[in-house]
């Protein structure tokens, strides 16, 4: 999975001044908001494209540009913008619009790791064609990590006298998990260090 890219934070003018104390409040509190709607909003739909969940984020930022002063609305605009293009996996627009608000653009690896994941996981509005490439690529790759998994479990065994070609596909299955878990884990220890010195 990719890093997921943070909430893009737009130049603060009027009510939208309130978004960087609103950024801790949860989405209950946020939805419920009513004197900086708009701040609430945006910030909702930033959430919910951190979700890939582009259609809730289209919704909350029609809200948000719905109840926003209008010299508000370029900069809404700009970050609603940036939220779909993460949203609907598209990193070149991502790239441009993250850009054209004045923020630092995201690395290399950030937009290979969101292309590749647009191609596992295209979002609802992709087609059909779309969809079954998603899923063949994932059996594709889930076949290949378990011949990896079996000829690494072959090796280990070879020296001891080996074993057989469905012992060794469990002991690869194995393999495969624990060094996905332990993948798993060292990213969210590199997420949270990441979030906490963003937060320092």
């Amino acid at each position: 999975m990719p890093p997921k890219q943070r909430q893009i934070r737009m130049q603060q003018t009027g009510g939208l001044q309130a978004m960087q104390q609103l950024e801790t409040r949860s989405d209950e509190e946020l939805e419920r908001e009513q004197k900086f709607k708009a701040a609430a909003q945006a910030i909702l739909g930033a959430r919910a494209a951190e979700r890939y969940d582009a259609k809730a984020s289209r919704e909350h930022f029609r809200k948000a540009l719905a109840s926003a002063r209008p010299q508000e609305r370029m900069a809404l605009r700009r970050m609603a913008d940036a939220s779909l293009a993460l949203a609907e996996r598209r990193p070149d627009d991502l790239k441009a619009a993250v850009e054209r608000l004045g923020q630092e653009a995201p690395s290399s690896r950030q937009l290979f790791l969101l292309r590749a994941m647009g191609l596992v996981a295209p979002p609802k509005s992709a087609g059909t064609f779309a969809r079954v490439r998603g899923i063949a690529i994932i059996v594709g790759l889930v076949v290949a990590l378990v011949l990896v998994g079996t000829l690494i479990a072959k090796l280990i065994a070879w020296p001891l006298g080996g074993v057989s070609i469905l012992v060794a596909v469990w002991l690869g299955i194995l393999i495969v998990i624990v060094a996905l878990v332990v993948l798993a884990l060292l990213g969210r220890r590199r997420q949270a260090r990441a979030q906490a010195s963003r937060g320092s």
